[in-house]
């Protein structure tokens, strides 16, 4: 879906907010115009902007699944002006959204591979609209595994979801925080070292990490000691975007704009740019 005019919002109306953890709110909405929200396509991974009129703008993946269409859903972590804003909208509001944007993940190349997500906090966003999308499309994908990881028990998003997904019998997940919690009954220990444990084997399978820059660091560097080629990582690029259709300039890395040649790449494509991350 191409969007009418790239530079102008669309009105949206806040439908549902899920206070996830105390630094990030979920927002699930839906385009006013019916027409264009009931032929609203996008790819898993893509990305839209949401404004507060006033205020500004901010990037924040669809973490929703393009199969399952009933709103929009973007979880908006608190870190400045924009997403303070954004923490005061309540369901009835209206936001402004210019979506979709960007590149997504390669999920028809991944059809008859294993797959294994790497989460730490709000990069299990990203995560979720592809691995909900697979398991919609479950046949089509061969081992699926979670490793998700947050600080604390209360940094973990999505905590209304996690039963469902240790008890799924067409999935693996292993959820750990980096220090003992009371009442905490699973795997503790930094992500990247659980990760190491878990020892997912590379043989036809891709890795797929979204988290903190810190964390995709040794997340990134366990991975290839697991015997993952630079081909078979794929991560996203947390970037600052301002026009979102490769004009401003304002996300670029080299010859690269993260909000058209991004947010989603491989770890090869990555390791080709500046090191300007």
């Amino acid at each position: 879906m191409t969007l009418p005019n790239p530079y102008l919002p669309e009105i949206a109306t806040v439908i549902e907010t899920v206070q996830e953890t105390p630094n990030i709110k979920t927002f699930r909405v839906r385009l006013n115009n019916e027409e264009r929200m009931k032929n609203f396509t996008y790819q898993p991974g893509q990305v839209g902007q949401l404004s507060v009129f006033g205020v500004g703008e901010s990037t924040f993946v669809i973490n929703s699944p393009p199969t399952r269409m009933d709103y929009l859903q973007f979880s908006v972590m608190r870190a400045g002006e924009v997403t303070a804003k954004l923490h005061t909208i309540n369901a009835g509001d209206q936001i402004g959204v210019r979506a979709p944007l960007g590149n997504w993940f390669p999920y028809e190349s991944m059809k008859g591979k294993n797959i294994v997500f790497v989460g730490g906090g709000i990069g299990m966003a990203p995560l979720r609209t592809l691995m909900l999308f697979m398991l919609d499309n479950r046949k089509d994908y061969g081992d699926i595994s979670l490793l998700y990881g947050a600080r604390s028990p209360q940094d973990m998003a999505f905590q209304y979801e996690l039963p469902e997904w240790t008890t799924r019998a067409d999935m693996k997940t292993v959820l750990t925080i980096d220090r003992e919690a009371p009442g905490w009954e699973h795997t503790v220990g930094l992500i990247p070292n659980v990760l190491t444990e878990m020892a997912p084997s590379p043989k036809n399978c891709v890795a797929i990490t979204c988290g903190p820059p810190i964390m995709i660091k040794f997340t990134l560097q366990a991975l290839k000691k697991l015997g993952f080629e630079d081909d078979q990582i794929i991560t996203t690029l947390e970037k600052r975007m301002k026009c979102g259709v490769g004009i401003c300039g304002r996300c670029n890395i080299g010859t690269k704009y993260v909000c058209v040649d991004g947010p989603v790449f491989t770890y090869a494509q990555l390791k080709e740019l500046p090191n300007e991350l």
